[in-house]
Formats: structure tokens, sequence, C-alpha cells
């Protein structure tokens, strides 16, 4: 026998179904809203006043999918290796950004971590993983997720998960989960059947807010710091990524971003492990950062697209859309962010309409992800093309040092490090018709506005916009993606072996450069970071007398007190 406990404070009556027998539950008379009773080990779904039978909103494990039974999960039961992982801070690490379903051509979390070693001998310290949590067919993204408690039965379910994490800490990394908090999918989603999970109080890109401020919000806050516990306790996960934050809209005096580091913080003692959370934010405000006790929500890091857009327009050239804003002088927009931490720090942003931002702490670099590529930043371009399909390997090794020798916490997108040919598209495997067709007129709608023929969008539901996606992990041993990974595993020894190049003191942080040649010059500490993005070569001062050249990419030679680079050539030099 097991106890069932539900909160659908609306229903008359309650009742559980397992294996197909009903048990009828009891209110809690201490605790408002919920359902209690006890009923035999198994399959289990709830059925509200006599409906249909719905999954569990804190399903442990849906192995028929979100919408069949869920099943418990004695996570006491798992035998985790005896490593002696007791985790590590983020501050001075580098992230590894993965999509299971596409990191191997099995698409599972046991496929994945047969590349763990890759990752090992790349250098970095985090996998962060994008959405695992249950959705409709086999292939997503991830962010149309339900079932916040559970684990994707097609990657390997909740043992899986397990498995995946206990086999990165044996190696020494650190694994980050991608959680979507703002909202659920359309597809699979059952709970505004049970309460007011959602409010009309607020509206998002996505419908309705979740309620995080109306009636009934007590407890669905309680259910999405569960969650967040749960990956944290549970499955030893070490961080969490949190999607999208200025989307939670909430109104009360303590925020809820505020709770879950206060609740995260607690877990982290009790465990005697470091936690931390990272959030994706497009408010431009360190507040998301600032400690709590001086009036912050206290998350540990937040993404930096600020630094990305800058970075990407110098690299490609790119102007529209919101590239616009960092596009006229590309190179003192990366100057700026590398000095400054937001580029948007109250300016005014003509992609916008109005000022954006609030200027960000010069001592908290390590604070902000800074990267050349992401999951958005590739997936939602129409081809899902990535910038080395465009950039010379010169190029790219351009761009990845100024990401691995930057103040901020450094993070790659899957592939990235061996500049992969393969794109990164949107795609999809919705099993509702209506849905499917819904998202792929959607899809083309949107590119149409940008003059995109729609025949030229990939289609998110045919299996070959996802087979497309899929890591080519033969191009890694083939010119030239082997100097490419060969520059990056370069990097990121010297990011660990002379501190100055991940000292995350943006005030410390020189920039020289010459918008019309070309050139950026990097001061960090001893250490010169130049690149030269121009056609013709350059030779950039160093404000000091080049004693070492430490490593380069393309020609590169000292000229006494400067630094003679080729086309898309970058060196690190020492003075």
């Amino acid at each position: 026998m097991r106890t069932y406990q539900v909160w659908a404070p609306s229903a008359a009556a309650v009742s559980v179904d397992v294996d197909g027998a009903a048990h009828a539950l009891a209110r809690c008379p201490d605790r408002a809203g919920w359902w209690s009773g006890d009923a035999p080990e198994g399959d289990y779904a709830f059925r509200l006043d006599g409906g249909p039978p719905l999954p569990d909103p804190r399903s442990p494990w849906q192995p028929h999918g979100p919408d069949g039974p869920s099943r418990p999960v004695d996570h006491a039961a798992f035998r985790w290796s005896q490593t002696g992982w007791r985790g590590r801070a983020l501050p001075g690490a580098v992230l590894y950004e993965l999509h299971i379903g596409t990191f191997t051509a099995r698409g599972t979390f046991e496929s994945a971590a047969e590349h763990l070693d890759h990752l090992v001998e790349l250098g970095v310290d985090f996998v962060e993983l994008m959405p695992v949590c249950p959705f409709p067919g086999r292939h997503g993204w991830g962010y149309d997720g339900v079932s916040l408690w559970a684990v994707h039965e097609p990657y390997g379910g909740p043992e899986g998960l397990k498995r995946f994490v206990d086999a990165a800490h044996r190696k020494g990394l650190g694994v980050v989960l991608d959680v979507v908090h703002n909202h659920l999918g359309p597809s699979g989603n059952y709970l505004p059947a049970y309460g007011p999970y959602f409010t009309d109080r607020h509206h998002t890109p996505w419908g309705s807010a979740v309620n995080l401020d109306a009636p009934g919000s007590d407890e669905v806050r309680r259910y999405l710091i569960g969650s967040a516990l749960a990956w944290l306790r549970d499955y030893r996960i070490d961080g969490l990524r949190l999607d999208a934050v200025h989307a939670l809209a909430d109104d009360r005096a303590v925020h809820f971003l505020e709770e879950l580091s206060h609740e995260v913080e607690r877990l982290a003692v009790s465990t005697n492990r470091p936690l931390f959370l990272i959030a994706e934010s497009d408010l431009n405000t360190p507040r998301t950062t600032a400690p709590r006790e001086a009036g912050g929500q206290g998350l540990t890091a937040q993404w930096s697209d600020d630094f990305h857009h800058a970075l990407h327009c110098a690299l490609t050239g790119e102007s529209q859309g919101y590239y616009g804003d960092f596009a006229h002088r590309p190179l003192a927009a990366v100057a700026k962010t590398l000095t400054r931490g937001f580029f948007h720090d109250g300016t005014w942003s003509a992609f916008r309409g109005r000022g954006h931002g609030r200027p960000f702490p010069p001592d908290g670099g390590h604070r902000l992800l800074g990267y050349l590529q992401t999951h958005d930043q590739i997936g939602n371009r129409a081809l899902g093309d990535r910038v080395s399909t465009s950039l010379t390997p010169g190029r790219l090794a351009c761009g990845a040092a100024l990401v691995l020798t930057s103040p901020f916490t450094p993070m790659l997108f899957m592939g990235e490090e061996w500049g992969a040919a393969t794109p990164w598209q949107y795609f999809t495997d919705h099993t509702d018709p209506q849905l499917a067709e819904a998202v792929r007129q959607g899809r083309r709608r949107e590119f149409a506005e940008h003059d995109w023929a729609a025949e030229a969008v990939p289609d998110p539901q045919e299996p070959a916009t996802l087979l497309r996606s899929v890591l080519d992990w033969t191009e890694p041993r083939r010119s030239p993606h082997r100097e490419l990974l060969a520059w990056y595993r370069t990097l990121i020894r010297l990011r660990r072996e002379r501190p100055e190049l991940s000292d995350p003191g943006l005030g410390a942080v020189r920039v020289a450069y010459d918008e019309a040649a070309r050139w950026l010059v990097v001061h960090r500490g001893p250490y010169r970071v130049a690149v030269n993005l121009g056609p013709a070569e350059a030779v950039p001062p160093l404000d000091g007398t080049g004693r070492e050249l430490v490593a380069a990419f393309g020609a590169a030679a000292l000229n006494g007190t400067a630094v003679r680079l080729g086309a898309d050539a970058v060196a690190i030099v020492a003075v």
C-alpha cells in the first residue's frame, strides 16, 4: 500500500485508479484543497468528480507518455556510485549545452553518456541539458514539456537520467538542467483541471500566465519549487537553468525567484553541496543576481544575450532584428559588453523603441554567461544554421577566443567546439494533427515576414528536420574540424592555467579596437587577446612589448610592441 495525495481545491470528489481499480480519497483536514488516501501501489491516475483519468501533476514517471497513467518511483532504491562527487561552484567553470535527442543518433541518456570522455578531454566542467520533462511524441526541443516532476521516457526515463548524472559525476563533470516554469506545453497539460495553476491576471506569449500571485498561488509556487528541489535532490543535479524568467509575472512582495533561490540555498546547506540557479532573462537588470539581502533575487548567474549579439554582429555583419542595436559599431559593442557587462544599461534600444536595462556591477563578470552560440540563437533562425556555415575556421577561432578569455562564465553549444556543419533546426513530433499543422503554419508565417518562401522553411514535423540536426561524430576527426577542436581545447586549458584569462572583474578589462581596420585587442592582465576580423593583414598595438606568443590560430607573429595578424587570425600574447 502507498498513500496517494493530490491538490484539487474545487473538486467535490476525488478518487485514484490503480491498475484499473478505483479508490476514493478523502479531504485532508489540515491541508486546504488536498485529498489523500491509501491504495495499492501500481500505475495510477486521478479522477475528479467522476471525470476521466488524469495523470498526477507531481508524477515522477510517465512511462506511457504525458497522457497516460503515472507510476511511482522509489528514488532511494537507485544505487549511486561512490564517486566522492561533492559538486563544484559555478564561478570559474565552463558549461556545455546539449540536447539529448540530437547529441547522438540514438538520442538517449545512455548514448549521450558514451561521449562524456570527449567533454572531459575538451576541458568543460558542466554539461547543461536542455529540458527533459515529458512532451507528446518522441522528438522536440523540450520547451513544450508537461509533468514537471517527470523525465521524457524516450530519452530513458527517470532511471536513464540518474545513470547519466552518475556517469558524469564519475568523470568529474557536473550537470545543469534547463527547466521551464513560465509555461507548459499546449498538449498534455492537465493542470487547469486540478486547480488555478494559471491566471488571466497576467498574459505571456504562451497565453495565461502561471499563477504566481493570484488566489491559489501559494500551492502553485510550492508545486514549482518542489519540482526544482526534486531535480537537485532526487537526481543529484548540480544546478538549474531557468527559462525566460522575465515571463514569470509576479506582483507579490517576495518574488517567486527570491523564494526559489532561498529554498535552493537551504537544500545546498542540508546536502553539503554547492547548488546554483542560472536565469535566462531579457530584463538586463542586476537585480536577478544581486543578493536577497540587498533587495535582489539571489540567483547565481544569468545568460548574457548582449554579449552574444555584439559578438555575432562583429563576426557575421548581420543587422536584422535585435542585431540592429549592435550592428552600427559592432567592435565598440563587443568592447562595452566585455568591460561593462550589459550593452543596454539604460541606453536606447531601437529594436524595443525605448530605453532598456541598467548598469551591471563591475566585480560580477562571472555572474554573466558568455557564449557564441546557443540553442535559441541557432534554432530560431529559419534554417537553423550555425555560424560555422558562413564563417571561416579562423573567424570561428576568433569568436571562441573572445568567449573563452572573457570575464564571463563561458558556455558552448554542442558541436561548436569543432565547427559542426550540421544545422540545429526547429523540430517537433506533435501527436495532435491540428496542433502539428498550427505549428507548421506558424513557423512559415513567422519567416514570411522576413521574405522567406514557405517551402524554404523546414517543416518541424518532418523526420528529416530532426535527422539533419543530429551531430555528426565523424567530423572531429576531419580537417578543418580537427584543428578547431584543438584550438578550443587549448583555450580552455589556458583559462585554467593562467588565472588572468578568467578574472571576472569587468573593471580590470581594457579593450582597444579599430572599427575600420576590423581588429580588436582585449587586455587581460599581462596578456593580450588580439583578433583580426578584416580581409587584410593587421598589426594591432599591444600596449607593451610582446614577450611570448602564447597561442595562435592563423598567421600570427610578434612585432615588438605589436602583433602581426593575417586575415581572420587570433593570437594570445604575453607582454
